[in-house]
């Protein structure tokens, strides 16, 4: 089957979270299984830098906001994809430094409602027709909020590709004012609770929900719970009202790249075997040499990822005082986000320089460091859809300490006298979302450590866990074959 991903970011070429890493392991997981993937991409400035053998197919005239823009579509090479990476070329609206949607101060682009719409035009033309070659898609799978028109425009031309519509975090949904809309030029009747209007404002993820065939999202728990008022800002109603049109397909990971057994980054590569304490310990003495810190005997807590609530960094900063006094373990950090968490950590790292170590920014060396040479990783999030960075710890026998919701509850089992007892026990749950619950379970983890036979045994069991594409990517097959056969 031949699919399109149309998506606003993608590892290697432009990452910010998840989505990025999504968007390079599951199409690389449909090509193995025979299917013809390919993607396409905004030609950010970083993108431009990061591709050879650029080859423009074609020119287009898209409007914008009271303008027309010439958009180039481009075919690069990428070793994964082969020519198989097209290029949405808009200098005006592309070609600028750094993060794909916010300034390097932290606003969003003033423009970005004109940036989505341009290139989900862009796109769904794609859909129907590809300059200088036959190929043609069945299938258009659309990511995020800034793909979420592309299933709209297409929805208005004849014999369009079935289309699919992942939601990888429903908090972030492209909700633009009535003024945009109509400066966008987009159709009258969009203007509906029925279509893209919410609550005063026109909402990309809405259009996406509404026009596409199916809907999924990256997880089965967080498919239900974004049917409720918890989860579901306030679109809880339209997906409810989806049915069976609304599917959560577990994310997976890339085997390749996350494998303490060929990893690049580690000082000793391992696997679940007689020597797994042994190299541990030897990844740990790097990671702690690293970041020039003390304590190979002390256990070691690690966190990866974006300071902000949803991730709650707030626990873990209000418990780090009392874990310092009242037990051996240290910390490390790996994240950046919103800068009052930044200067809480780094109020805590002056006074405890000798027990936490805090890294504001992102280092893909550091990362994979540290979920192999930590104890045990530290994954509070107060929601999260699927959730990539506990199963890089299950991989790397790292067990995580979690909060059960979304995909943490999906992929990691509590340990227990029962779990341990039948041998499922692969990290730590903890059920309500503060930092009393995520204290007492870290304790328990703290004092599981403490037992190196059933420590061993916790950390052995989750390196053998089923933590990569090919059951997701089978189960997506399904969907699109299902998608295309309802068309016909």
């Amino acid at each position: 089957m031949n699919i399109l991903f149309a998506a606003s970011e993608a590892f290697p070429f432009i990452k910010t979270g998840g989505l990025g890493d999504v968007m390079h392991s599951l199409p690389k997981a449909l090509n193995k299984l025979g299917d013809e993937v390919r993607l396409v991409l905004p030609a950010y400035r970083d993108v431009l830098a990061s591709v050879d053998t650029i080859r423009e197919l074609g020119k287009i005239d898209v409007p914008g906001a009271g303008v027309r823009h010439e958009v180039r579509i481009l075919r690069a090479h990428e070793d994964i994809l082969g020519d198989y990476l097209y290029l949405i070329d808009v200098p005006d609206l592309f070609d600028r430094p750094g993060n794909p949607y916010v300034h390097s101060d932290g606003y969003a682009w003033p423009d970005n409602a004109e940036r989505y719409t341009v290139f989900s035009r862009a796109v769904a033309l794609l859909g129907k027709w590809i300059p200088k070659t036959s190929w043609r898609p069945h299938v258009l799978h659309c990511h995020d909020w800034q793909t979420g028109l592309v299933p709209a425009f297409l929805s208005m031309v004849h014999d369009p590709p079935a289309t699919t519509f992942t939601i990888h975090n429903l908090a972030y949904d492209g909700r633009f004012s009535h003024d945009e809309f109509n400066r966008l030029g987009l159709p009258a009747y969009w203007w509906s609770p029925e279509y893209v209007e919410f609550y005063g404002d026109f909402s990309m993820l809405k259009a996406g929900l509404i026009f596409s065939d199916h809907v999924t999202t990256v997880s089965p728990t967080y498919a239900k719970e974004i049917c409720t008022p918890e989860f579901g800002y306030r679109y809880e109603g339209v997906l409810r009202s989806l049915g069976d049109k609304l599917t959560g397909i577990l994310n997976g990971i890339d085997l390749d790249i996350w494998n303490p057994q060929t990893d690049k980054y580690l000082a000793q590569n391992y696997a679940h075997d007689a020597h797994f304490a042994e190299a541990k310990a030897t990844n740990k003495q790097d990671l702690l040499n690293s970041v020039g810190l003390q304590g190979s005997d002390k256990p070691l807590l690690g966190f990866v990822g974006r300071l902000v609530e949803q991730k709650g960094i707030d626990l873990i900063i209000a418990i780090l005082p009392r874990i310092f006094a009242e037990t051996d373990a240290n910390m490390v950090l790996l994240g950046s986000g919103h800068m009052p968490y930044e200067q809480d950590l780094l109020y805590l790292t002056a006074a405890y320089p000798d027990r936490l170590h805090v890294h504001l920014g992102y280092s893909e060396d550091l990362a994979h460091k540290i979920e192999a040479g930590v104890d045990m990783f530290l994954m509070p999030s107060r929601f999260e859809p699927c959730g990539l960075n506990q199963m890089y710890s299950l991989r790397y026998g790292t067990p995580p300490i979690v909060h059960s919701t979304g995909g943490l509850v999906d992929t990691v089992v509590d340990t227990s006298l029962l779990t341990i007892r039948e041998k499922t026990a692969t990290g730590f749950v903890f059920e309500e979302p503060t930092a009393e619950a995520l204290d007492s379970k870290l304790r328990s983890a703290l004092e599981l450590y403490g037992n190196p036979k059933l420590w061993h045994e916790v950390c052995t069991t989750a390196m053998q866990q089923d933590l990569g594409w090919e059951t997701s990517a089978r189960k997506y097959q399904e969907l699109y074959q299902a998608e295309v056969d309802a068309k016909k």
